[in-house]
């Protein structure tokens, strides 16, 4: 099963120029089966995410957010609200442990491979001096103990960067999963994760996760889904 598990649209993300109809329609016209709707603001309102829902019967939507951390950006599933203190990696660990959830560190080495200044722009390790450059440097970084799997493929980060993350999640052992990160419709389904499982729900979508049944994929928009791996 076929899901983009990075999407943001105009509901919930303020970057975002993605309409939720259009997004319906392009992922039909793509032939992505689920979308995860990941917004920076938090959840959609649970009445507004199931009127929304309602309006079709084929496409799996998981309402999700993306959070802010102080580690970086961390794509979270099953925690429905944003909960004051969250932006502590220990602290949102902890919330989504009491709800059951999965936490995955979204595109966490964007801009880290450009050269000095612009690789003070990453996230993950903001304020850090000097800046890893290598794996093993990166492997130090603390919020690894605290996430469940790793985006090591998003369509708005650069191949080196992505690739970066597939090197650390591997060394690591995390699983990996991949997300459009789409603001508009051009970016929906680039990277994507196959699910080994076939999903109708938000709790068999987390069970899926849970269970590692999953891996990261490119190529839907040229009709050749392909696990995304590296030599």
């Amino acid at each position: 099963m076929i899901i983009d598990l990075h999407v943001h649209t105009v509901r919930g993300s303020s970057d975002s120029s993605l309409l939720p109809q259009e997004m319906l329609d392009e992922a039909y016209r793509i032939g992505l089966q689920g979308v995860c709707l990941t917004e920076h603001g938090g959840p959609w309102d649970r009445f507004e995410f199931t009127k929304f829902k309602q309006q079709q019967s084929t496409l799996l939507i998981i309402n999700a957010m993306e959070v802010e951390t102080n580690a970086g950006h961390m794509t979270v599933f099953g925690l429905d609200r944003y909960i004051p203190g969250i932006r502590d990696p220990w602290s949102l660990r902890k919330a989504v442990d009491n709800e059951g959830g999965f936490v995955v560190l979204a595109h966490p080495f964007r801009n880290l491979l450009q050269k000095p200044p612009y690789n003070s722009n990453n996230l993950l390790f903001r304020g850090w001096n000097p800046m890893p450059t290598t794996v093993e440097e990166a492997l130090k970084h603390p919020v690894f103990d605290v996430i469940d799997a790793v985006e090591v493929a998003n369509a708005g980060t650069a191949d080196a960067e992505n690739y970066f993350a597939w090197e650390v999640a591997k060394r690591l052992g995390k699983p990996m999963i991949g997300g459009s990160d789409a603001h508009s419709t051009n970016g929906l389904g680039r990277c994507v994760t196959v699910f080994q499982d076939r999903i109708t729900n938000q709790d068999e979508f987390l069970e899926a996760l849970r269970a590692k049944r999953f891996y990261p994929a490119t190529g839907l928009l040229v009709g050749e889904v392909a696990a995304v791996e590296h030599r």
